[in-house]
């Protein structure tokens, strides 16, 4: 055969038949086929509905009152699921309830294209025996209102099928004896919190036990009628739906011409999120039944506050029914969230102050993080979103205009020398190790054309150290840098204030960022946008300097230490001890890891004391043991 022709047909007579062991598919897709047992609940109320359904389809002008109740037995250990819908013949129980993968849900829906109905694959049933040792069902036909039957199985693989007395109406009880270890389902509470969920868009009633409020009583935002206020309607959903967290602001979710059908709403969570944590809560329904409770990749990876519920017709799901197809439908769904995400920030912005700022004081580091990643959001939260500073949190334009109108930002967290060189400025000092902060206030100062001062780096740190008047001579400035600094440590002679402070150790937080942005672990906790953009400002650094000591040449200290090296005085390396060992303490003060030996600092300063004091002139008064002493003396 040449290559690239097509392959010859198989002779009929070698075809063979694919054996099934019915046994092993049965306990398969009964068992393994869903995540967890609480899906056969929603399974089967999930038939319940579209048992309803049908029946308005083939009995429009009937006397049908659709119910769906649940009742639980803890002493028997049953769960029951009754319903008023259409019923089953016996022909129909073995048609469709004891055939795999035959739906007569799905025949209807592509018959009538009715898309109320849910059921896609003809699998649903078989959840039950994931839970179930036996399974019972009486049933009655609405064509058939003077039968009854009654199915009965164990483990799904083998059934049978008896006359009953029918029904007082037409409809169903589906009964599961309960595995042991599922026994906990057999109880209403549980019951209620499950179902509440599962089918909280389901149009026909669905009751547990005597109760006479159905679970999914609460009023869906998106299906009401113009009727009072919109807003409040969706804060009530979101509240009953959203259980982990209270919402702070609610906005609908609309269909998208061409794109999507999706609907539904999304809210503001009051749960704090910090960069790397991650409280999207998306459920996603099919046809009014929960489809995916956890969908938050459909969620942009910024919105870690976003909880919110959905539903879509075009959805695709798995056989197991708990997740999506990820097809263009999907895409075209979690483009369209995005969209309605930064829609529903600026509509809160724009008409509810009082629920914009409690956004913004919640979730203020989250939103840098988020404007980095959507221009849109950029321009919404410039102005408005909290940056955290020296001096408590302060908008971007706060810091500018405390500035003289430059923004002032540390690459670290302060502390030691630094802590007292940024309250000698008198300005607040952005907090930018925080989560998002640095490169928030790169972008901010570009688009408004201001000066930002980076401390800790070389650049920014130009702008506060000035240049001495003149420069040290070589030797000098090197016996100060082998007397005074340690490995990783740059010796910067300069001026700055205040004059009483001889010398200031500023790690370099550009080397610092570079190493926690080029972590393996980055990517898991820094939102894709951002980290693109710190690479890019650290690319410039090789990391090789990690901090820089900065000598006042203002300082009578500094310029009397020189003074006796020039004029080699004997303490002139016992006053540089001092000043290193000053320089350890102050250093272990900063939030950052300090370089150096703090016994040996601590050491230094005794030694340096007793070297110095032993070159006190004789003749000059003891000290005194005690303060009335030295007022006697005095």
């Amino acid at each position: 055969m040449s290559e690239g022709a097509p392959p010859e047909p198989t002779p009929a007579e070698d075809l063979r038949t694919t054996e099934v062991d019915l046994g092993g598919l049965v306990n398969v897709l009964a068992t393994h086929l869903y995540s967890t047992p609480l899906v056969a609940l929603r399974e089967l109320v999930q038939n319940a509905h579209d048992s309803h359904t049908r029946r308005l389809l083939e009995d429009p002008e009937g006397d049908h009152r659709p119910l769906i109740r649940v009742r639980a037995d803890a002493a028997r250990r049953t769960v029951a699921i009754e319903d008023t819908g259409a019923g089953l013949t016996e022909p129909e129980i073995h048609s469709y309830l004891a055939t795999v993968g035959t739906g007569y849900t799905r025949m209807l829906r592509e018959l009538t294209g009715n898309q109320e109905l849910i059921g896609a694959f003809g699998l649903g049933f078989l959840s039950a025996f994931s839970v179930a040792d036996e399974v019972t069902v009486t049933t009655t036909s609405h064509r058939e209102p003077h039968l009854g039957h009654r199915y009965r199985s164990r483990g799904g693989e083998q059934y049978q099928v008896d006359p009953v007395p029918a029904r007082h109406r037409p409809g169903t009880v589906v009964e599961l004896a309960l595995k042991a270890e599922h026994a906990h389902l057999a109880d209403e509470d549980t019951l209620r919190d499950v179902l509440g969920r599962y089918c909280v868009l389901l149009p026909i009633p669905v009751y547990v036990g005597e109760d006479e409020q159905p679970v999914n009583s609460v009023e869906v935002p998106w299906r009401r009628s113009a009727d009072g206020d919109p807003y409040a309607a969706r804060m009530r959903f979101a509240t009953a739906f959203g259980r982990r967290f209270e919402p702070l602001t609610a906005f609908p979710v609309h269909p998208v011409d061409g794109a999507t059908d999706a609907v539904g709403l999304l809210w503001v969570q009051d749960g704090g999120t910090y960069g790397s944590s991650d409280n999207r809560d998306l459920a996603v329904y099919l046809r009014g039944m929960l489809l995916a409770e956890d969908a938050r990749d459909l969620l942009p990876s910024w919105a870690g506050f976003i909880g919110g519920v959905v539903e879509s017709n075009r959805l695709t799901p798995t056989a197991s029914r708990e997740d999506l197809q990820r097809d263009e439908h999907y895409r075209a769904l979690r483009e369209a969230l995005t969209d309605a995400i930064v829609d529903g920030l600026y509509e809160t912005a724009r008409l509810r102050p009082a629920a914009w700022r409690r956004i913004l004081t919640r979730h203020g580091q989250d939103l840098l993080g988020a404007a980095l990643c959507d221009e849109r959001l950029f321009t919404l939260l410039a102005d408005d979103v909290p940056v955290p500073t020296s001096q408590g949190d302060l908008t971007a334009g706060a810091l500018r205009a405390a500035g003289g109108g430059a923004v002032h930002v540390a690459l670290g967290s302060g502390g030691g020398f630094e802590e007292m060189l940024y309250r000698a400025m008198r300005v607040p000092i952005a907090r930018g190790d925080r989560y998002a902060v640095l490169p928030f206030l790169r972008r901010y100062a570009q688009l408004r054309g201001c000066r930002l001062v980076e401390l800790g780096s070389e650049r920014g740190d130009r702008e506060l150290f000035r240049d001495p008047e003149r420069p040290l001579p070589d030797g000098e400035a090197a016996w100060l840098a082998g007397a005074l600094a340690d490995p990783g440590e740059q010796l910067v002679p300069a001026r700055f204030d205040p004059p009483g402070l001889p010398l200031v150790l500023v790690p370099d937080r550009e080397a610092e960022l570079k190493a926690r942005i080029e972590d393996d672990r980055a990517d898991a906790r820094i939102p894709s946008a951002a980290l693109r953009l710190a690479r890019a400002f650290t690319a410039r650094t090789d990391g090789e300097v990690r901090a820089r000591l900065y000598l006042n040449l203002a300082c009578p200290a500094v310029l009397d230490l020189l003074a006796a090296y020039r004029t080699g005085h004997t303490g002139s390396a016992t006053a540089a001890g001092l000043l290193r060992s000053l320089k350890v303490i102050m250093a272990a003060a900063s939030a950052g890891p300090a370089e150096g030996d703090l016994t040996a600092a601590l050491t230094g300063i005794g030694t340096a004391v007793s070297a110095l004091t032993a070159a006190v002139p004789a003749g000059l008064p003891d000290v005194p043991d005690s303060p009335g002493a030295l007022s006697d003396e005095a």
